[in-house]
C-alpha cells in the first residue's frame, strides 16, 4: 500500500510539473515593480551595418529598411502565437505616438505564416485595428536578424546601422525605454 501511495504521489508531481498551456508559461520570477526590462537592451560598442532584406507592408508591396534613412528605427519581429509579443504591442503603439515621425519610426513586422490573413483579425479583437504592422511570413529577415527568439527588437540609426537590440520582451511604456530611444535621436 505505502509503494502504492508513493507512486500516485510521483505521479501526480510528474504531471504537475509537466502542465503547461503553452511555451513561456513557466513560472517568472518576480520583478521590482519598476523593473521595465529596458536594462536587457544591449547597446552595441559600435555600430553594425545591415543589408537592406524585403519585407511587406499591410498591401503585400515590398519595403527595406533603407527607405527609413534618417529616421531611427525599431524593428520589432513578433508572432499572434507569442503571449511575450502579444504583451508588449500596445506599449510599441504608445511608444511611437511619444516621438516625432520625422525622427523615429517603429516596425513591427509579424512573422506569422499567414500573415495579415491571421494578424488582421487578431489585431482587431485586441482592439488594436488600426495598428500598422508589417509581415515577413517566409522570414526573409532572418538573413539579417536572429529570429530563433522572439520578440526580439533591433533598434537601427539614422544610416541604417544597428545600435542595439533586445530578445525578449520590454516594458516600452517605462520612462527609461523613452530616454533611451531618445539619446539615439539626439546623440
Amino acid at each position: 500500500m505505502k509503494a502504492l501511495i508513493k507512486g500516485i504521489g510521483i505521479l501526480m508531481l510528474g504531471i504537475s510539473l509537466h502542465v503547461q498551456a503553452y511555451p513561456g508559461m513557466q513560472k517568472q520570477a518576480p520583478q521590482a515593480a519598476d523593473d521595465s526590462r529596458v536594462n536587457l537592451i544591449k547597446v552595441l560598442p559600435q555600430t553594425f551595418p545591415i543589408t537592406p532584406v524585403a519585407f511587406k507592408d499591410a498591401k503585400g508591396n515590398p519595403t527595406d529598411f533603407s527607405q527609413y534613412k534618417g529616421k531611427v528605427v525599431m524593428v520589432n519581429m513578433w508572432a499572434t502565437w507569442c503571449p511575450p509579443c502579444v504583451r508588449e504591442l500596445p506599449a510599441i503603439a504608445r511608444l511611437e505616438k511619444k516621438f516625432s515621425n520625422d525622427d523615429f519610426v517603429v516596425l513591427p513586422i509579424s512573422i506569422d505564416r499567414n500573415g495579415k490573413e491571421k494578424v488582421a483579425p487578431f489585431l482587431k479583437s485586441m482592439g488594436m485595428e488600426n495598428f500598422t504592422t508589417y509581415y515577413d511570413s517566409t522570414q526573409e529577415l532572418g538573413e539579417v536578424f536572429p529570429l530563433d527568439t522572439i520578440p526580439a527588437t533591433f533598434i537601427l540609426n539614422q544610416k541604417g546601422e544597428l545600435v542595439a537590440y533586445v530578445r525578449t520582451f520590454v516594458d516600452w511604456d517605462a520612462d527609461k525605454a523613452k530616454e533611451l530611444i531618445q539619446s539615439f535621436i539626439k546623440p
